[in-house]
């Protein structure tokens, strides 16, 4: 279906699994609806699995949302501390919309232990308490986090997912690539049918230069090389730095928990010919300045300190930016910094939900089926992709979560 047929959907108080694939505009929608129920005045708990997908969302993890913190299972003495914490049963109580996005990375131990709690604390053995429970996310893409010894599950194999009722909502639209050729390379990688046409397309691009950027974002799977190679290119350039320090508002775990989901950092030292990242959307007029991902170079400073960047489109000059945690229409913790960071390397996880205009990327070290495509999705176009090397697994998806696509496509 199309974004506008999903959001009446969701206006309608149905339990909705929302999802799609990559670039189908799940976030969009999302803060469509949100803001819908801000208009209207409903309560809603706008929440995700991890601390990255929340800011983007302005919410709070689901984990904290629902007061369960790192717990794997919850007793009845666990429930009841919950139910006697008032802020987490204020929140629970006031709320008539459960909002999970990036449910991909939630295990369904933590979906069950956040049905628990909703039913305890609002007296309710209805799914959730009686909540609208809107799940967003692309099982295609990362799964949850878990120890080597553990087998992995999903949030759809929950009870609370069987017993909630959801409303299949799969956007189709493309709003993100804007090759032809390279969308049908993705959606073999997540048919797991890739044809030797995509095989060989993918293989001019290995080690194959980026028309008009000679250094492109490198995506990594492991997180060790990212901080050293951005340290590195930047201390390369001789240049004089300037520092730009993030200001925060508002309760201090609160204040740690958007730090630590915003990829602008607390401090961004930036120099004239570092290569940057928008970690932001602006636009005027409902045309896009720049958006999540677009890469550019510092060209300058302006007169009020600022940086100039010049992206592919021209130089735009970067403003500062707020994230805020909201609940019940009020702000109650905020952060501001430029939306900027230094984008010479990104690991694959940090990447999810960004729109890029170029990178390099090396699948030769995946270790996990979908890792692959959920790099290779965050580029636009064919010629914005520099490949470094692809191992077995990085062209391959979970034949669980294939099985799981299938029967949610002939609901």
């Amino acid at each position: 279906m199309i974004q506008l047929e999903a959001l009446d959907i969701l206006k309608s108080g149905a339990n909705v699994f929302l999802t799609g694939p990559a670039g189908s505009g799940k976030t969009f929608v999302l803060n469509k609806f949100a803001e819908y129920l801000k208009k209207e005045k409903i309560r809603a708990a706008v929440t995700a699995s991890t601390g990255i997908a929340a800011t983007h969302l302005g919410g709070l993890t689901i984990h904290s949302w629902a007061g369960i913190g790192i717990k794997e299972s919850l007793t009845r003495g666990d429930i009841e501390e919950i139910m006697w914490n008032e802020k987490v049963a204020e929140r629970i109580n006031a709320a008539k919309v459960l909002i999970i996005d990036e449910i991909s990375m939630l295990p369904p131990n933590v979906l069950e232990m956040v049905n628990h709690v909703c039913q305890a604390v609002r007296q309710s053995v209805q799914p959730f308490g009686g909540l609208q429970f809107v799940a967003c996310g692309d099982f295609f893409q990362l799964p949850p986090v878990t120890r080597e010894d553990q087998i992995k599950k999903f949030a759809f194999e929950s009870e609370a997912w069987q017993k909630a009722g959801l409303t299949i909502c799969y956007l189709e639209e493309q709003h993100r690539q804007e090759d032809q050729d390279y969308l049908r390379i993705l959606n073999e990688i997540r048919g797991d049918k890739v044809s030797d046409w995509a095989r060989e397309k993918l293989n001019s691009r290995l080690r194959k230069n980026i028309d008009g950027w000679d250094k492109p974002t490198k995506l990594y799977t492991h997180n060790i090389d990212v901080d050293r190679i951005n340290k590195q290119e930047l201390h390369k350039i001789i240049a004089k730095p300037k520092t730009y320090e993030m200001s925060a508002r508002g309760p201090k775990k609160l204040v740690e928990n958007l730090t630590r989901g915003c990829l602008a950092p607390e401090e961004l030292v930036l120099k004239v010919g570092a290569i940057v990242m928008f970690v932001r959307n602006k636009f005027a007029n409902n045309t896009p300045i720049y958006v999540n991902g677009t890469m550019g170079r510092v060209a300058g400073f302006s007169g009020t300190n600022m940086p100039i960047i010049q992206t592919k489109n021209g130089k735009v000059e970067a403003e500062r930016a707020s994230w805020t945690i909201e609940e019940g229409g009020q702000t109650k913790a905020e952060i501001i910094q430029l939306p900027l960071k230094l984008a010479w390397a990104i690991t694959i996880h940090k990447s999810q939900g960004l729109s890029m205009d170029c990178a390099e990327i090396d699948l030769s070290g995946c270790f996990e089926p979908g890792m692959g495509y959920v790099a290779l999705s965050r580029v636009r176009t064919l010629d914005g992709l520099k490949l470094l090397g692809l191992n077995d697994l990085s062209l391959r998806v979970s034949e669980r979560i294939l099985e799981f696509d299938k029967e949610i496509r002939k609901i």
